[in-house]
């Protein structure tokens, strides 16, 4: 909200303009929910069209075991079964089939967290991460009251369908009762979550996140309607994530140039090839380091980061891993009639 609007809708207000006023309140509003402040603009709106409705809370005072994250709008390419899941959740949200709890499993960096803000974007409706360090407590039973106390804020808010609540590395605090290795402390931990989760307002969308799902208590897994297992990438599926990634981050910026035929060869020497997250981080930093002179430099750099023990030079190599001539002077910086020449004279050599 910036000071014009806070002048135009007293200056509004004292001429009576009525019209004037309103145009101002929903610009304000607007402005809120382009913001990150959703709750706050759907309560003006609310107000503005003269529907009875609760103030929001939205004093980080009031919620010291939640914060609010932003919501990305970067891209989240999914394999076909993980991405019909996600959309599948969506939907029966959306149509209040009585499920709300939903198990985001995989290993790390397979885009549990990041589905988790992208399912919030798709619902319209804010997303709140559990801070852990202000729930586990070192005093005997405290972490448990926390969990409890946590739950009761959960449940008294007073827009529950304009909230979704993310347990992100729900393993911090529940891991199986049963496990000798566990401490005692962390099996009253998992006893109370179950007791939350069995009274959770059925308005509330709750994801959680775990990359240990093996060790995770039998009775917990149980308390979820529905998990989503994201270990289903094959070798496609990550090249796919590559490209879509590439083409993103390539979108801003402008001179880098486009080849995604040797992007996918260059990401396809890669065994095993990362999962997105990690992808993720090589892609866009080869990009953002790239020369700005030089369109394909980037290619360059992915190359050599994938490679750091190659040398530079080594036609040959990469000739066996099936780069093309024009390929090869992208990679090297070498000209093509200078690869030719050199492959050809160990050609002979052999």
């Amino acid at each position: 909200m910036k000071k014009k609007n806070i002048i135009n809708l007293i200056k509004y207000h004292c001429e009576h303009n009525e019209t004037g006023f309103r145009d101002e309140a929903y610009e304000i509003a607007s402005d809120f929910d382009a913001t990150g402040d959703s709750q706050i603009a759907h309560y003006l709106m609310a107000l503005l069209a003269g529907a009875d409705t609760l103030v929001p809370q939205t004093n980080d005072n009031t919620m010291p075991f939640l914060r609010k994250t932003p919501l990305t709008m970067d891209p989240l390419p999914l394999p076909i079964k993980i991405k019909d899941s996600i959309i599948g959740i969506a939907n029966a949200v959306e149509r209040s089939a009585g499920i709300n709890k939903f198990l985001f499993q995989g290993a790390p960096g397979t885009g549990k967290t990041e589905s988790a803000k992208q399912l919030a974007r798709l619902l319209n409706r804010d997303l709140l991460v559990v801070d852990f360090d202000q729930v586990i407590d070192s005093k005997l039973g405290q972490t448990s009251k926390n969990i409890m106390e946590l739950f009761n804020e959960i449940n008294s808010f007073p827009q529950p369908e304009s909230v979704a609540i993310l347990f992100d590395e729900i393993d911090a605090i529940a891991m199986n009762r049963t496990d000798s290795n566990d401490l005692r402390e962390m099996g009253r931990a998992t006893s109370s979550i179950l007791k939350g989760l069995d009274s959770l307002n059925s308005s509330v969308i709750l994801i959680a996140t775990t990359n240990l799902y093996q060790s995770f208590d039998k009775a917990l897994v149980r308390r979820f309607d529905f998990t989503v297992d994201f270990n289903n990438y094959t070798r496609e599926d990550l090249v796919d994530v590559a490209e879509s990634i590439s083409n993103f981050y390539l979108n801003k910026f402008k001179s880098c140039g486009r080849n995604n035929r040797l992007f996918r060869k260059i990401i396809q020497t890669m065994d095993p090839i990362p999962y997105p997250g990690d992808l993720k981080n090589l892609i866009k930093t080869s990009i953002a380091f790239s020369k700005p002179d030089a369109e394909f430099d980037y290619l360059k750099k992915l190359y050599d980061a994938i490679h750091p023990s190659s040398t530079p030079t080594d036609f040959g190599q990469l000739k066996e891993r099936g780069f093309t001539l024009r390929e090869i002077e992208i990679l090297t910086g070498a000209s093509k009639s200078q690869v030719a020449r050199d492959l050809k004279e160990d050609k002979h050599e052999q």
